[in-house]
């Protein structure tokens, strides 16, 4: 959409990109200087009255992959909103006021980096940085995910997106070249013998494979899990890039599965995905029914190779008969190592008291929390480690 003519850049303008480029840093788009000037050295060549020529430079010089496209196209619309403001945003740093309708995934990330970049100058929101303590942090630690504010979640969520699981190998049945195995590789050894006729016999050994285990994670959302639920995708997320092998299963009334939603780049994005894919958010619960679909339809295509299933659920089944033990009992044995997180136990005197719960919990390897920050550390340490002999109706107190 082209507009009436204007003069190049000035220095207020060359300000003006400046911080559009520092907002763009905070939202996650990796802009450096080089970029800032070679912004500034292209929109000298175009006409920059065209709004539309102007996006396709910007864009051409900061979006270097392919998931940061909608993030700049986000920030863009939110720094020059509207075509006859076009001309006086070019020469104020002011921001538009945020648009009527409903804005898309990730762009609150967009207009929170943009407040960013208005009060960081301000010596003010510095000095208060500054004094966040560090009891401040273990506060929000060890604060329930359900009593906070939503400052609080928007600082949770950042912090579960640094979050990363290490590699807890697990040693499979195929075996690989390895100069410390303990078994022969007759093969490799009569091959590498040939060279020298045999009169020099070179031994080649073989190894185990070891690799990650598949994490299978089966999440509540019915109404008293929800807020646990969309916190724990922010964590399974984050764990995606470096496992590849996680598989995301919501169940209310129905079970839905979210794998491929959740493999969008961005948090934001994949959590958009989710919400649309499911059509029983904040709904009833009906587990039994959940995993009986999970174990005749999914249980033998993500359950092999040793799974880890996660289980995030409070237990508080409508429909507790001998089923929900039934299917307990069977999802208990196709995996390698069943771990219950209920953010029940946040409470310290908690007792297995519901039928739901006293139906589950005999097939459970591990019972832990899934309340705060705290709890999802242990779960870290407890899914890095080796898995360890089965222990049914193990309970780890709430942290």
């Amino acid at each position: 959409m082209a507009i009436n003519h204007l003069s190049p850049p000035t220095g207020q303008t060359a300000d003006n990109i400046v911080g559009f480029a520092r907002a763009l840093r905070a939202a996650g788009i990796p802009v450096g200087p080089g970029s800032v000037i070679d912004a500034m050295n292209a929109l000298q060549l175009v006409d920059i009255g065209n709004r539309t020529d102007v996006f396709a430079t910007l864009e051409t010089i900061f979006v270097k992959r392919h998931e940061h496209a909608l993030i700049f196209a986000q920030a863009f619309d939110l720094f020059f909103r509207a075509a006859d403001e076009w001309k006086q945003m070019l020469d104020s740093v002011s921001l538009p006021d945020q648009a009527r309708k409903k804005p898309p995934p990730a762009s609150r990330r967009v207009q929170d980096a943009f407040a960013q970049t208005q009060t960081t100058e301000t010596p003010q929101v510095e000095e208060q940085e500054a004094r966040l303590a560090v009891s401040d942090k273990e506060i929000l630690q060890k604060k329930d995910f359900a009593q906070m504010t939503a400052a609080e979640i928007a600082e949770v969520t950042r912090a579960i997106s640094t979050m990363r699981l290490p590699q807890a190998e697990l040693r499979t049945r195929r075996y690989r070249p390895d100069a410390h195995g303990l078994r022969l590789d007759m093969r490799r050894t009569l091959r590498a013998s040939l060279r020298t006729g045999g009169d020099i016999v070179d031994i080649r050994k073989l190894g185990r494979i070891e690799k990650p285990a598949p994490i299978v994670a089966l999440l509540d959302i019915s109404g008293s899990m929800s807020e646990y639920t969309r916190l724990f995708l922010h964590f399974l997320h984050a764990i995606t890039d470096a496992r590849k092998r996680v598989s995301v299963f919501l169940f209310g009334t129905r079970l839905t599965n979210v794998t491929r939603s959740l493999r969008a780049r961005d948090p934001d994005e994949a959590l958009a995905r989710c919400s649309s894919a499911v059509e029983d958010w904040a709904g009833g619960t009906r587990i039994a029914t959940s995993l009986h679909t999970f174990n005749k339809l999914w249980g033998r295509r993500v359950l092999g190779q040793g799974a880890v299933v996660l289980l995030i659920s409070d237990g508080l089944e409508r429909e507790a008969d001998t089923r929900l033990a039934f299917e307990m009992d069977r999802l208990h044995r196709s995996c390698r190592r069943l771990i219950w997180l209920n953010p029940l136990l946040r409470y310290g005197g908690f007792e297995p008291k519901a039928q739901g719960i006293k139906m589950m919990l005999p097939y459970v390897d591990e019972f832990r929390p899934v309340h705060n920050l705290m709890s999802i550390e242990g779960l870290i340490e407890a899914l890095s480690s080796r898995p360890q002999p089965r222990h049914r109706g193990l309970i780890q107190s709430a942290a």
